[in-house]
């Protein structure tokens, strides 16, 4: 049970840390943020209910304590009807980029978050921040009523590298980011050199490259999987702490940040490299730096921290390789428009489907209104065609998902009229602009992330795993 005097929790959701790298890594931090975890905090892992993509969807339910059928992310972009494009999923035109073009806002996030919930308790003397890396993953820790977020814009040869928001609450782009991107702070960590901390041949999985030559970068080139990120996040989620004075009166107030342990050149999110090693130990020193200067300020009794990994890139090949497990791959294109052939053929030469995204296949409802068909019959036999594909383990009409163990993994507002599922460790591709094949989405079955949860004062948990629906609570009881 979190004591009275614990008046600011902060939460820490970071990309790709996982239990089996922070045992390997336990030797290499003899202090710092995650030494501490490691000897005072709760200890455990999480799971997921639903299907996970590697997105934002985790995110959604870890801040509301929902599935996708309630809280709508169903992952991180979505088929538009309309306009037959796929967008963010939550980009939103209604609102405005704040040193951004790009708008977001937290509209279909249809659930309430921790943060919505404070608010309503507390009012407007609860001081909520999101700060993070992505702008979905950083409005999904945001909700719907934080004061402000921000997040590191995309680097381009038209904009300079800064923090960035959205006209969606209330309090724009906060005043100490932007003090950051005016006085140089943020421009002088990016253009830092990440090269690594140990000797190369101190690392324990360097790859054949870096054995050579190490590794070398200018941190802004490469900002949202470098070290930089993690330290941008915590020096502005430090000078919010201390320009709002928060945990320093006795409403709650919350931090909510996304930090990551993701190299550039990462895909998996198991360490496969000196560059991955080397995240760990910036998360450990920034961590350490966070967790001082808090109980610096405002007193080791008066916060708590909340370190949550989450699984974005899925098992490499070589681990599946060695357990003589079988990597498929699923082009969703080529399903799309195989099935729009085979529709061509039962039905005549007409555009019978509009796209294909994710797991589900679009149909040209319009069409099929027109020429005064069944569209339950013609769902039943799309999804009797894509049951012979490779790969395929499933498929069904939407409607019937419903009535499935998926039934948690869809949102009807985001759902195809046909959707299939994968067999285990398939990867999801799609065909690029220059017909190359890239991987969309990596299908990890049940992954665990680790939690650490720190406390200053007295607390006890049950020793047992939680499912990712629950964390929610634990933030706020």
């Amino acid at each position: 049970m979190v004591r009275a005097e614990e008046r600011l929790t902060v939460v820490v959701l970071v990309d790709g840390m996982n239990d089996d790298d922070l045992r390997l890594m336990r030797p290499y931090w003899p202090q710092g943020g995650l030494r501490t975890l490691s000897e005072e905090a709760y200890q455990t892992t999480v799971g997921y209910p639903h299907a996970v993509y590697g997105g934002d969807e985790t995110t959604a339910t870890l801040m509301t304590g929902t599935t996708p059928a309630e809280h709508g992310i169903c992952m991180n972009r979505y088929f538009d009807r309309a306009t037959r494009q796929v967008v963010d999923i939550l980009a939103d035109a209604n609102e405005s980029g704040i040193a951004t073009p790009t708008a977001y806002s937290a509209r279909n996030l249809l659930s309430p978050t921790i943060s919505d919930k404070i608010r309503m308790r507390y009012g407007e003397e609860a001081g909520i921040y999101a700060i993070g890396i992505e702008p979905t993953t950083t409005i999904l820790l945001a909700g719907h009523a934080a004061n402000a977020c921000c997040w590191l814009g995309a680097p381009s040869a038209y904009e300079p590298i800064r923090w960035v928001s959205t006209s969606y609450y209330s309090e724009g782009l906060p005043s100490e980011a932007d003090e950051m991107n005016v006085n140089g702070h943020f421009e002088q960590i990016s253009a830092r050199m990440w090269t690594p901390r140990l000797d190369i041949s101190m690392y324990n999985q360097p790859t054949d490259d870096e054995r050579r030559k190490g590794f070398n970068y200018r941190q802004g080139d490469v900002l949202r999987h470098s070290p930089g990120a993690n330290t941008l996040v915590t020096e502005l989620a430090l000078a919010i702490q201390k320009k709002n004075h928060l945990g320093e009166d006795n409403v709650p107030d919350l931090l909510l940040l996304q930090m990551t342990v993701l190299s550039p050149n990462a895909k998996t999110d198991r360490i496969l490299s000196a560059e991955q090693e080397d995240m760990y130990l910036s998360l450990n020193q920034d961590l350490g730096y966070l967790m001082e200067q808090l109980e610096r300020r405002i007193g080791k009794n008066s916060y708590r921290l909340l370190v949550i990994g989450r699984p974005i890139a899925g098992t490499d090949d070589q681990r599946l390789e060695a357990a003589h497990l079988p990597i498929r791959s699923f082009n969703a294109d080529r399903a799309a428009a195989l099935t729009s052939t085979y529709l061509m053929a039962l039905y005549g030469h007409e555009r019978w489907i509009d796209g294909g995204y994710g797991q589900a296949i679009f149909l040209n409802r319009t069409l099929i209104e027109q020429k005064h068909l069944s569209l339950p019959t013609i769902q039943r036999q799309v999804a009797d065609f894509l049951m012979e594909f490779e790969g395929v383990n499933l498929a069904m009409p939407a409607s019937e998902v419903y009535l499935t163990r998926y039934a948690d993994s869809f949102q009807k507002r985001f759902t195809g009229d046909v959707v299939f599922f994968l067999q285990p460790f398939t990867r999801l591709t799609h065909t690029g602009k220059n017909g190359e094949e890239t991987i969309d989405r990596i299908l990890e079955p049940h992954p665990v992330s680790p939690l650490l949860f720190w406390s200053g004062s007295h607390f006890s948990f049950p020793e047992s795993k939680l499912n990712a629906t629950q964390v929610a609570n634990l933030i706020d009881n």
